[in-house]
């Protein structure tokens, strides 16, 4: 679940620390969900993950590893990190 929240986040060019405020957690908290760490709270993990528009239920069974498989392909080509876009300064006087 955290390779797919991590391509939720990503896809939707927020930041790892506007996700954690967005949930209320801290930037290192959402960083160990990412990488998949067992002892996080499994509520923090299915508010993260509908956050991201992630579908915590399926039907099939199966799908799950379908989604997992393209998760893992996206995140491959995705870039590491998401920045901010910065503003351009209008200095013409």
């Amino acid at each position: 679940m955290g390779q797919m929240i991590r391509l939720g986040r990503t896809e939707r060019k927020f930041t790892a620390q506007d996700l954690a405020d967005r949930a209320g957690i801290s930037r290192g908290m959402l960083q160990r969900i990412e990488k998949g760490d067992p002892k996080c709270e499994i509520g923090v993990v299915f508010e993260l993950a509908a956050l991201v528009g992630m579908k915590l239920f399926d039907a099939e069974a199966s799908s799950l590893a379908r989604h997992l498989k393209q998760a893992e392909d996206k995140l491959a080509l995705l870039p590491k990190s998401v920045r901010k876009p910065t503003k351009a300064v209008d200095d013409e006087f």
